[in-house]
């Protein structure tokens, strides 16, 4: 056990997990290259995020939610980074419309609305041990507890078993995005699964 949990955390070799649907049709696939636009829009004291692609909004306009503002409404970063690097994301599969609905029982239960709640909690969670730590600028890790919990957490789903190295690098990954638009409140990240690479680019 000792063995396999290290394993998990310091493989020899990182050999992505295959995509969980890469059996499904094409429509019901996560896409494998996407560019969004996060744009940050002011009405009155609230500072909010709207997602764009291809001239499109998508999504709901996100807020901090929150008495201190934190950057929170740049969080969906964090989603797209579990996409990239796990495959994984019910949250993103409803708001982009390819829920694996030729299979009722995976649309049910690994896209329905318990695994968009999971992933949502799982987000929030990070986020607040996040910000004691800077949002992890500066550093390489997720502290194995955290990465545990979060295991735990997604008992039953078909993420529980990636392991969790995968997981530290959609945390590290996503939070590194997110620095990005915290600082400049705006800009476009491109998601390629294919490559497992999250990217900001500023907008000019």
């Amino acid at each position: 056990m000792n063995l396999s949990k290290t394993q998990s955390r310091w493989p020899e070799g990182h050999v992505y997990s295959a995509f969980f649907d890469e059996d499904f049709p094409e429509e019901e696939q996560l896409p494998r290259k996407l560019d969004i636009e996060f744009r940050h829009v002011q009405r009155g004291n609230t500072e909010a995020v709207i997602l764009r692609c291809n001239g499109l909004n998508f999504g709901d306009r996100l807020t901090d939610n929150i008495g201190q503002p934190d950057h929170y409404r740049s969080h969906d970063a964090f989603h797209f980074a579990y996409v990239v690097h796990l495959g994984w994301s019910p949250v993103v599969r409803a708001l982009l419309k390819c829920k694996r609905k030729s299979d009722p029982l995976v649309d049910e239960n690994e896209d329905g609305a318990r695994a968009r709640v999971i992933e949502e909690a799982v987000s929030a969670i990070v986020f607040s041990r996040a910000k004691e730590m800077n949002y992890y600028d500066g550093i390489d890790h997720v502290d194995y507890d955290l990465l545990k919990a979060i295991q735990e957490f997604v008992q039953g789903f078909e993420v529980a078993n990636v392991p969790l190295w995968q997981w530290e690098t959609a945390v590290l990954e996503g939070y590194r995005v997110f620095r990005s638009l915290q600082e400049h409140g705006r800009g476009h990240v491109t998601l390629d699964m294919n490559q497992r690479e999250l990217l900001y680019r500023e907008i000019t």
